[in-house]
């Protein structure tokens, strides 16, 4: 992972790793902390502050908290679907109409923050225990990027998003120097 000025890819654009059990210890890492992280992140942050955007045209620190817990609501079902059905098709959604629903703009983060809490730990006791075979097997196809996506795909590619969303609201509390 490297770090980058373009602030929307504070991290760096998702690389595809090959599997390793050191890939998958540190992936599996990074879904269960996640919400201990972006709760860091957004600790003792104001009301005017999670209302400011993360970059000029981006969301708000609430839209980009929200979003992660829509984003990975979406997840754990593609994973479950992935583990119970052949290669099924997962549903595409609008994640900018979404970031503009009531419930992103009138409740408070602690309810998305409690929410990924919950999601991940199912989450993680879901996959934590999967091998080699099951992750590069088992697979969803997206209709949106008419692509076959593996586990081991999503597993990279959700890791690597809740990081990525972190490092927007972390470098947005460095750059206006947010204690």
């Amino acid at each position: 992972m490297h770090t980058s000025e373009d602030l929307r890819y504070p991290i760096g654009k998702y690389e595809e790793q090959p599997y390793s059990e050191r890939q998958l210890h540190d992936w599996l890492n990074d879904i269960r902390y996640l919400p201990q992280l972006l709760e860091h992140a957004v600790l003792n942050l104001d009301e005017n502050q999670l209302h400011t955007p993360y970059r000029d045209g981006g969301w708000t620190v609430q839209q980009v908290v929200h979003h992660v817990a829509d984003s990975h609501m979406n997840a754990l079902i593609r994973f479950k679907l992935s583990l119970t059905e052949q290669n099924p098709v997962i549903k595409p959604y609008d994640e900018a109409a979404w970031a503009k629903l009531d419930d992103v703009s009138d409740l408070p983060i602690n309810i998305s923050l409690t929410l990924l809490h919950a999601l991940h730990a199912r989450w993680f006791s879901c996959i934590r225990k999967l091998d080699e075979s099951t992750y590069n097997s088992r697979t969803v196809f997206h209709p949106e990027h008419k692509k076959e996506f593996t586990l081991w795909n999503l597993l990279g590619m959700y890791a690597w998003h809740g990081k990525h969303h972190v490092a927007h609201i972390t470098r947005l509390r460095e750059r206006e120097g947010w204690k």
